[in-house]
């Protein structure tokens, strides 16, 4: 069982004891506060906080120096190996040797890069990391940074929201976007003017509980206003109705050549 009282640790600033240090190595208020680049002000009320909570002068002024009272040495080696710890753990990274690994790693994909990416993410892994394993976990925007915080999923590929400062954030690449009918039931030129695409009934895909999905932005960006009889999560359902009905799908040019009619 831990003997850490968390309680009193919540209530006691442990910059205090980076501050304390820096008194312990600089002798003066002037110079620790340099070297924590914060205002001599804002130095002295940390020692007077340090006086306060440990019920000692801890360093007192002799000429120009601050002078360490025998609690302050008492506490100088303790608190420094606690800092240097702390920094230790902080800092320090253990090697990742992938060839070496045998662990899971769980990604959260939006269902289009679950589709185009698993396949050759698989085959690359295993070539050069055959102990790791991959488990594809459906992520939504509205959900996804929760599910990292909670280490429900190690990382997530997808087209989601900025998240908080923590979640680190990296281009993978850009999507253009492809219209996709089945000519035997549309009799549509290529290119499709725009006329024609607003004057057809769309099938789309969305995955936000919206009869308008991917596309609302783009639309209410444009202005424009378009006849949505259907809407689902998944690709496949939407262009297998392309497929057996009329209507016309806008989806990502990359599902689009894989699957497309």
């Amino acid at each position: 069982m831990s003997s850490i009282d968390h309680f009193n640790l919540w209530s006691f600033d442990l910059n205090l004891l980076v501050a304390f240090d820096a008194l312990m190595r600089e002798h003066s208020v002037t110079r620790a506060a340099t070297r924590l680049k914060i205002k001599q002000s804002a130095m002295s009320h940390n020692l007077s906080t340090l006086r306060m909570l440990l019920d000692d002068e801890l360093f007192i002024r002799v000429g120009q120096v601050m002078k360490p009272t025998p609690r302050a040495l008492a506490l100088a080696l303790p608190i420094a190996r606690l800092l240097e710890q702390a920094q230790h753990a902080i800092t320090t990274r253990e090697a990742f040797h992938p060839e070496q690994e045998a662990r899971t790693f769980s990604i959260g994909f939006s269902s289009e890069l679950e589709v185009l990416l698993m396949p050759s993410l698989t085959a690359q892994v295993q070539s050069y990391a055959p102990g790791i394993k991959l488990l594809a976990r459906p992520a939504q925007p509205e959900e996804v940074h929760r599910m990292l915080d909670d280490g429900v999923i190690d990382l997530a590929i997808g087209c989601f929201g900025d998240g908080a400062e923590r979640h680190r954030r990296k281009l993978l690449f850009e999507q253009s976007l492809t219209c996709c009918f089945n000519p035997k039931l549309l009799d549509l030129t290529v290119p499709i003017s725009q006329s024609a695409y607003l004057a057809q009934r769309h099938a789309l895909v969305s995955q936000n509980a919206s009869i308008r999905g991917c596309l609302e932005y783009a639309m209410r960006t444009a202005n424009v206003e378009v006849d949505v009889v259907m809407a689902a999560p998944e690709f496949l359902t939407v262009l297998s109705t392309v497929m057996s009905t009329p209507v016309i799908t806008t989806l990502p040019t990359r599902i689009a050549n894989c699957y497309g009619p």
